[in-house]
């Protein structure tokens, strides 16, 4: 018998009528029928609004809980109904962790869209040692933050044991291309850690660490690559610019590598970039991204200047048209070196825009690979989704979340 087999429901979606809840439900109707269908439901603070989700879904006996982040009963009587909460209610630094606090006392697994490194990492040291004995198994960052990164250096490792017997010790990830923007909750998040940041000189000191979200001890003396301005790739023949989401991807990468006992290497470093093309156009566009990036967070640390970047961003609940969606991509390049320099280059796509589509997939198809796919004493903790779910999730995420990975080339 499955893992809290008792329980009425196998996930349950809270905060399934923000933006991306919406679409994450309309993916799950899609997904979730059959002849085994998956008992779910949907969850929030406004039973009005969940109710007219559930006639927009069309499924007049999709279960409705009403819970809100500031009830911890609330809270405590939904995770004891089910057996996976999928959370997209961010930013997580201000709403996110009453629901890590019960999922963990119940021994509730869960995931999320969080890309919030000093949320994350304050998760891990207060909850951490209870989730392991509770047996809760919490992943987050299940969304293109960052599951395309840590899947996709998981997956070029092993084509390198494959091929080489042996990891890349030093692996680079370069955006050659993508189509869709960021979302408005995403863009709050980012907000609130440069306010949070502005404010603390620890925690200024702490995101400057490659290794904030590893385990007390997982360090490694090879310089950590940190794109801070223009820079030309040689591999790629491109112009760099700093990618935004590298703060958050590069720790989980790590986290994943030390879960995992240094699987690519003590040693082992990582960092990404986002491709702006060649000659001048290229170079031009580097240096202006690179400035525009830094202009933003230096804009959205001070309240000042922070109330501009707010109107100028999509607000949390904003997003593209479901057309949008549909056609937007990306397209993602890795190469991996080994010690003696043999490399391999491989490529992960994504057939829908990065921030909503794709990101809904990618975050479904986690929540049902914790409820379907891990062995019921899979140790509970704080894990990445390379770490805990690794091939489980990357069957799910090339058969049904529209993800291609690719071996490109060896040399």
């Amino acid at each position: 018998m499955s893992r809290h087999a008792d329980r009425p429901y196998d996930l349950v979606v809270f905060g399934a009528t923000s933006f991306v809840g919406k679409i994450l439900t309309r993916y799950l109707v899609e997904t979730c029928s059959g002849e085994n269908p998956v008992r779910w439901a949907i969850a929030g603070r406004s039973e009005s609004k969940l109710n007219a989700l559930k006639s927009e879904l069309g499924d007049k006996n999709l279960p409705v809980i009403v819970a809100d982040v500031s009830h911890d009963k609330e809270l405590a009587e939904l995770c004891e109904q089910t057996r996976v909460v999928i959370s997209t209610v961010g930013p997580y630094a201000l709403y996110g962790e009453p629901l890590i606090q019960a999922c963990v006392e119940s021994g509730t697994d869960y995931c999320d869209l969080a890309g919030e490194v000093q949320w994350i990492r304050r998760m891990i040291s207060r909850y951490e040692v209870e989730a392991k004995k509770s047996g809760a198994r919490i992943v987050h960052c299940c969304g293109f933050d960052s599951i395309p990164s840590d899947m996709g250096v998981w997956f070029l490792q092993t084509q390198a044991q494959e091929v080489f017997g042996e990891p890349c010790q030093h692996v680079r990830m370069r955006v050659k291309a993508a189509k869709g923007g960021l979302s408005g909750g995403t863009f709050a998040s980012m907000i609130n850690l440069a306010k949070e940041a502005a404010a603390d000189p620890a925690l200024r000191k702490e995101m400057a660490n490659p290794f904030s979200l590893c385990p007390e001890g997982h360090r490694s003396e090879a310089r950590q690559p940190s794109l801070k301005s223009a820079e030309f790739d040689r591999d790629f023949q491109a112009w760099l610019a700093p990618f935004v989401m590298g703060a958050i991807n590069t720790r989980v990468v790590h986290r994943s590598n030390a879960l995992q006992e240094a699987r690519y290497g003590k040693e082992f470093t990582y960092d990404e970039a986002i491709m702006t093309g060649r000659g001048v156009k290229g170079r031009l566009m580097a240096y202006g991204m690179a400035a525009g990036l830094g202009l933003f967070f230096t804009a959205a640390a001070f309240k000042p200047t922070r109330w501009v970047v707010e109107k100028l961003v999509p607000a949390p609940g904003e997003g593209p048209s479901p057309e949008e969606q549909e056609n937007g991509f990306y397209d993602m390049r890795f190469i991996g070196r080994t010690s003696d320099d043999k490399a391999v280059i491989t490529k992960v796509t994504g057939d829908r825009d990065p921030g909503y589509g794709s990101t809904s997939k990618m975050l479904g198809q986690s929540g049902l690979c914790l409820a379907f796919d891990l062995p019921d004493d899979a140790e509970g903790g704080f894990w990445t989704p390379a770490s805990l779910l690794g091939d489980r999730l990357f069957k799910r995420l090339t058969e049904h979340a529209g993800l291609r990975f690719e071996k490109l080339e060896t040399r």
